[in-house]
């Protein structure tokens, strides 16, 4: 407790001495009426309750009403803040606290104390919300309302109107409880109340979050978190978090939904309030199921379900039976399943609790459709589309549409299944439109309600429409890469119409293959102007995508290495240098053959090779695949890879004066020494070669690298803006590609914080640039999280910021092997060939080495975008000539 804070409690403490000396018994209860709101202020309802009873008897001894009544409001609003029925001095007990209000209302009416009659009314209604009988809370918050006005209180006024918007949210009017929250907020900042106005912030945050809008809803929940902080109010600080967790999971975000209800949680448990606990717990439990870990999700559930029946909340009742009810039918147990959604509906309708009974309808369908009764699926899908309707709810009109299609698909009624997947894909497009410009939470929707897209296409293969089924696909991919497209380039929605597969294959630079995978199978639509669309498909033999790429990975000693390159990040390793001598034993049996990568040619390239024509060819790969060797696959054709056609489409449509025409930026080795581990050993290693590399490269281009000190993070940041190449040597991060620059210079602690040094994704994807090529020379680079967007690291963000064409490494890369082959690269580069030539010639150059002709060293290597040119001015002959003998 503050210095403050003591002060005013001793002030306190010194009034009730000097009342209880003075004999002044009516001084002494309100002592005690004053010490009662000081603690109710500080969260410490137990104390609070003690002090309020102490005011009472003494108000009552006295027969001072009006104190009297002021104690009975107190005492029903702090056993509202707590919860627990067993003890005198409980948390939560709304059923004592109903007492105390009407008691507190009696009393002013009998002295004609209008005020005090109002504040009754409002607490009597957030009671009986509280018990879950929300049109009760409404007659109580309407007689609140109506006499504030009349008294013009404004500050009573708004807080009826967030009463009001809290009980239509609790019966799933959110609209309406929008209008409510905002006259609540107005009135708020007219009065400068910072707490209510925070308050108003976390009510409009869970209306919009119901409607779907989470980013508007994350706006308000963050500001609300801003005032409770600033207030030193802990139990809103905990509501927030919360509520930011709830967001977060809405967006599939699941970890830092976790974190959130943890906080939420550990200042629930601090301030004893048993309601936020049993919520917390339930919160926990939903994040964990989604995360596939049901047993953990149910012991949470369990605790909610403990709590609330403690605590007679029948609105935490019905929660937890309709979490328990998914987690078990998550684990196969679709009775116990169907039981718990029954109890749901049951609470969900007793407490006209649209929203909640929508879900549980939803939920019963869905374990009906494991147990094959499909019509009875239908019956309990139909439920929850038509709440979903009634409340506005776009989302859940998306699960309910999608889970019909499934239904009907079931029964083999194709095309009622496909108009509801449509009709499911049209809501989720409309929710993900709201997020705008949040790429992230774009990324984690699209992942989390991506199962209609999945259905959609799969439904139209089996009914034999294969062009369709490719349309429908490529509807689901990498969209949020092509929203920030659009903007990047400056292509205006309504005139990029719809991107049909027609369209695109107008455009198309070379023969394209799109990829779709269904567990272990794998379908091919290839793409040529001259003979159309040819399918095929593939069965993955002896496992799926995933565990095909471990055991490629595996056999050539990438990606699964156990010591690091001298590139990477992976900071568990021993240094490569010191270990060469047993890694250079292990390649060695491992130089280029046609078995080396045979099992991945035979699923990715074999089935669409008779349908090749040229030396050209694009890859839109899905899922695992995305992490493919592609330029490696083949000796003859030069593979590169797209995340999706309407990427392609956009790059190809993109103004020609968009990408720079020269100018180069080149970054080489930059100096780590400053950042290093607790007992100031250096966190990297230099990287000599990586310096060479980019020297003889600018050699070449006739340009200056940026190099060791020189070669920081807000440097580098400030010219890769409006160059027409970027090319970075460094280490890179074994799980996103992310790059370590050298530390920026202003930084303000003595120690680097990663922020200082590290190249984020957010910070290239928050630069517009014109780059034609970015080459990044670091191990990992093609790495990142394989969601339904693609491959999720530094290579999209350079797409996402403008970069026509990026080269990344997909594994750790050895320093020299990657200097040479840089060299040769670029050599060919500035002989004004393609980036996909140069990059094949380098691969073929280095396989011929002795020292590197291991897979691991020359395959990492994969380009994706478009396969550009550069013209870097006019060279001469002799330096070219000269760089060969170098």
């Amino acid at each position: 407790m503050g210095d403050g804070k003591l002060d005013v409690l001793e002030r306190h403490m010194q009034q009730l001495h000097v009342a209880r000396k003075e004999g002044d018994r009516q001084g002494e209860g309100l002592a005690f009426f004053i010490l009662g709101r000081y603690y109710q202020g500080a969260a410490d309802f137990h104390q609070a309750i003690t002090n309020y009873t102490e005011a009472l008897a003494i108000f009552k001894e006295i027969g001072f009403r009006a104190g009297e009544g002021g104690a009975y409001g107190n005492l029903g609003n702090a056993y509202q803040r707590r919860g627990d029925f067993k003890q005198a001095i409980v948390l939560g007990d709304f059923k004592q606290a109903i007492v105390y209000h009407n008691q507190a209302l009696s009393i002013a009416k009998e002295l004609g104390n209008r005020d005090e009659e109002g504040r009754a009314y409002g607490n009597l209604g957030n009671a009986y919300g509280n018990l879950g009988d929300f049109k009760q809370a409404l007659v109580y918050h309407n007689q609140h309302l109506s006499l504030m006005k009349e008294l013009g209180d404004r500050a009573g006024e708004g807080g009826a109107y967030g009463n009001h918007g809290i009980a239509y949210q609790r019966l799933g009017d959110f609209k309406q409880a929008i209008v409510y929250h905002n006259q609540h907020l107005s009135i708020a900042k007219e009065l400068g109340d910072r707490a209510r106005e925070g308050g108003a912030y976390g009510s409009l945050g869970i209306a919009y979050q119901s409607l779907g809008d989470f980013k508007q809803a994350i706006v308000y929940h963050n500001k609300h978190l801003s005032i409770a902080k600033e207030l030193g109010d802990r139990a809103g600080e905990g509501g927030a978090y919360g509520n930011l967790g709830i967001a977060y999971e809405s967006l599939g975000d699941f970890k830092q939904a976790i974190v959130y209800h943890n906080q939420d949680l550990s200042i629930a448990k601090q301030l004893g309030a048993r309601v936020s606990e049993g919520g917390a717990y339930g919160n926990l439990g939903n994040a964990y199921q989604r995360l596939g870990d049901f047993k953990q999700a149910i012991v949470y559930h369990n605790q909610q379900l403990s709590i609330a029946k403690e605590l007679g909340d029948r609105a935490g009742e019905g929660g937890a039976y309709g979490s328990l009810d998914i987690a078990y039918q998550s684990l196969g147990d679709f009775k116990q399943a169907i039981v718990y959604h029954n109890q749901h509906i049951s609470i969900a309708t007793e407490l006209g609790n649209r929203d909640g009974e929508g879900r549980a309808y939803g939920n019963l369908g869905n374990a009906y459709r494991s147990l094959g009764d499909f019509r009875q699926a239908i019956v309990y899908h139909n439920q929850h589309l038509s709440i979903a309707k009634e409340l506005g709810d776009r989302a859940g009109e998306g699960r309910a549409y999608g889970s019909l299609g499934i239904a009907y698909q079931s029964l083999g009624d194709f095309n009622k299944a496909l108009s509801y997947y449509r009709l499911s894909i049209h809501y989720f497009d409309e929710t993900r439109c709201l997020l705008q410009s949040e790429d992230a939470w774009k990324i984690s929707f699209r992942d989390t309600n991506g199962c209609a897209y999945t259905a959609l296409w799969r439904a139209l293969l089996k009914n034999g429409e294969v062009d369709e089924a490719l349309y429908a696909a490529e509807q689901g991919r990498a969209q949020a890469l092509a929203d920030i497209l659009k903007m990047q380039y400056g292509i205006d929605e309504k005139s990029m119409m719809k991107v049909t597969i027609s369209l695109v294959m107008k455009d198309l630079p070379s023969q394209t293959v799109f990829t779709a995978l269904e567990v272990n199978m794998i379908s091919f639509w290839l793409l040529r102007e001259d003979i159309g669309i040819n399918f095929r498909q593939k069965k993955i033999e002896n496992g799926s995508a995933d565990s095909l790429m471990k055991s490629t990975f595996k056999q050539i000693n990438a990606g699964t290495v156990v010591r690091c390159e001298n590139r990477s990040l992976d900071r568990q390793c021993s240094d490569f240098s010191s270990s060469r001598e047993g890694v250079e034993e292990t390649v060695q049996s491992l130089s280029f053959s046609v078995h080396s990568l045979q099992p991945l040619y035979d699923v990715l390239v074999s089935p669409i090779a008779d349908l090749l024509e040229g030396d050209d060819l694009v890859f839109v790969p899905d899922g695992h695949f995305c992490l493919a060797p592609f330029s490696a696959l083949s000796d003859s054709v030069r593979i590169r890879a797209i995340p999706s056609l309407t990427a392609l489409k956009l790059i190809a449509i993109a103004p020609d004066d968009f990408q720079s025409k020269n100018e180069v930026l080149l970054v080489g080795d930059p100096c780590l020494k400053e950042v290093t581990y607790g007992t100031g050993e250096p966190m990297y290693g230099q990287l000599p070669c990586a310096k060479k590399e980019v020297d003889i490269i600018g050699e070449l281009l006739q340009t200056t690298p940026l190099t060791g000190k020189n070669a920081t993070k807000v440097e580098v940041l400030k010219r890769m803006k409006s160059v027409a190449l970027i090319h970075i040597a460094a280490h890179g991060d074994d799980r996103s590609g992310e790059i370590a620059l050298a530390p920026n210079p202003e930084r303000t602690s003595q120690i680097p914080k990663e922020e200082d040094y590290m190249l984020s994704l957010s910070d290239v994807q928050a630069v517009r640039l014109q780059a034609r090529l970015v080459v990044l020379s670091c191990c990992h680079s093609g790495q990142g999280e394989v969601k339904s967007e693609g491959i999720v690291g530094i290579a999209r963000a350079f797409l996402c910021a403008g970069a026509r064409s990026v080269l990344v490494s997909l594994w750790a890369i050895d320093d020299e092997a990657t200097f040479l082959f840089m060299k040769c690269f670029y050599e060919h580069l500035a002989d004004r060939k393609s980036t996909s030539k140069s990059l094949h010639h380098a691969m073929k150059s280095l396989r011929e080495t002795k020292n590197y002709s291991a897979i691991k060293y020359w395959a990492p290597f994969v380009l994706i975008g478009d396969d550009v040119t550069i013209e870097f001015g006019q060279h001469k002959h002799e330096k070219n000539e000269t760089m060969s003998k170098t």
